[in-house]
């Protein structure tokens, strides 16, 4: 009788905080400021979908680019730590004494980013994709500064996780001699000959472990993961951080292979590094041509190391982008053939074959679907009544809410919230909170402890949010 009336009591508390919240929460729906000030105060759990790379700020690299004076194309604003052997490249240290930095500065920052994006100017998925190459010689001198600024933003919007994308992995393993597998694993992919392809993995995984890619992975997670996780203290009370592998969609088969189990092998070894994604365009030509045989890739280093956990981007696609019939198989076969324990953005799934049984399996087997609002708006113009989020509600999938490349994209965790409320009525505030638990709960963090201690620390934070409207 004790158990039920302590129940019962919980049940009074919650909810008499959670009702004025409600309440408030539905008359503000249809107003940005306060819906914005709303979500900026919400404690928001955790982001799942996350690049490194494209969340950091073009202000951060830029001022690491100055900072090591790289050089730069005028004519398409791409920085290089080294001078490149084509084209005309200038320091930017030249650029400030002839009192053109300034500018340089501006037009840079609209290069890297979609800020001042003119649509009619430029596709918008090409402003988005080529702004990664124009700044990415300055990704790998950022680490400390842009970790640094990650862990700050994420505290001061009440983010207390994130698990990133950081880097790929470099290999010493060299696959030269087997360059001729990649056309025998192609021509395996066009009959789907599995177990084909498995036999050519086998001789190339027994190829790599001899040539011992796995001090590649250890070096890896000691020299760059462990040691800037560690020297700048990214975990403590207030947040905490996790990190997942990847490879690149455009290259070629055996180079892919080769990253893809450094990625596994580095996974496996790290407590702090929880599962392997894969990116690049989806509508890229070779990631549409050997999508199918990524995807078996994928299942090969599943059985090989069964407990690190795939993320996998998939269906990030709409029509007209592609051929209609590439739209109707890429989530299924990331969920059947890959074993992803979510996937990333999953937009096209209206037009996937078979799409209501998919989406049954997906929610009776909790595959989680990373839902990216403002990303999904800027690269394919799908929002409102056309992103699929409410087809994932009605049929029960678990979802998170993530910002994808928060810095290219120029918002922020509260904006994915603050679009959340006002474009879908159907999402109550008692199931946005129940977004935010997900981003905790499906989570791959390894340690349950450091999992439950998050959960934990969110169900205080939501005690604190909620007891302010009480006098509201």
């Amino acid at each position: 009788m004790k158990i039920c009336y302590s129940f019962l009591l919980w049940i009074v508390v919650f909810v008499g905080h959670a009702q004025p919240v409600s309440q408030y929460f539905e008359k503000i729906r249809n107003n940005d400021a306060a819906l914005t000030a709303f979500f900026s105060r919400m404690p928001k759990g955790g982001d799942l979908h996350h690049h490194y790379g494209g969340s950091v700020y073009a202000e951060t690299l830029l001022a690491h680019a100055i900072e090591a004076d790289f050089f730069v194309n005028a004519a398409t604003m791409t920085v290089a730590a080294e001078q490149p052997v084509t084209g005309s490249w200038e320091r930017l240290s030249a650029v400030k004494s002839r009192g053109a930095l300034d500018l340089y500065k501006d037009l840079l920052i609209r290069k890297w980013s979609v800020k001042d994006y003119n649509d009619a100017h430029y596709p918008s998925d090409k402003q988005f994709f080529e702004s990664f190459d124009k700044f990415g010689a300055a990704i790998g001198g950022s680490f400390e500064a842009g970790l640094t600024e990650l862990k700050q933003r994420a505290i001061r919007e009440n983010l207390s996780y994130i698990e990133t994308q950081l880097t790929t992995i470099p290999s010493t393993v060299s696959v030269e001699d087997f360059v001729q597998l990649n056309e025998r694993l192609r021509n395996y992919q066009a009959t789907r000959n599995e177990e084909a392809v498995f036999k050519t993995l086998d001789t190339l995984y027994t190829y790599l472990v001899q040539k011992n890619i796995a001090a590649d992975a250890r070096k890896y997670n000691v020299e760059l993961i462990e040691k800037l996780h560690h020297t700048l203290r990214l975990d403590d009370s207030l947040f905490t951080m996790r990190y997942q592998n990847f490879v690149l969609r455009f290259m070629e088969p055996v180079t892919l292979f080769r990253d893809l189990v450094a990625a596994f092998i580095s996974a496996d070894l790290s407590p702090i590094i929880d599962g392997v994604n894969i990116v690049s365009p989806e509508h890229g030509e070779t990631s549409m041509k050997d999508y199918w045989l990524h995807m078996v890739m994928y299942k090969y280093c599943n059985t090989r190391y069964p407990k690190v956990r795939n993320s996998l981007h998939a269906g990030e696609l709409a029509l007209g982008l592609v051929l209609p019939e590439a739209l109707t198989w890429h989530i299924g076969a990331a969920v059947h053939t890959a074993r992803a324990s979510r996937i990333g953005h999953g937009v096209d799934i209206a037009h996937e074959a078979n799409n209501y049984e998919l989406l049954r399996y997906m929610a009776k087997n909790k595959v989680t679907v990373e839902i990216n609002l403002v990303s999904n708006e800027f690269i394919l113009k799908i929002k409102e009544g056309r992103h699929p989020i409410l087809l994932y509600k009605a049929f029960s999938v678990p979802m998170v809410i993530s910002t994808d490349d928060a810095g290219v994209l120029r918002t922020n965790m509260t904006e994915q919230y603050v679009l959340l409320a006002k474009r879908y009525k159907d999402f109550s505030y008692a199931a946005i909170k129940q977004l935010v638990y997900n981003s905790l709960e499906y989570s791959f963090i390894e340690d349950p402890v450091v999992k439950r201690r998050l959960i934990k620390d969110l169900d205080a934070r939501f005690r604190v949010f909620e007891s302010g409207f009480t006098v509201m």
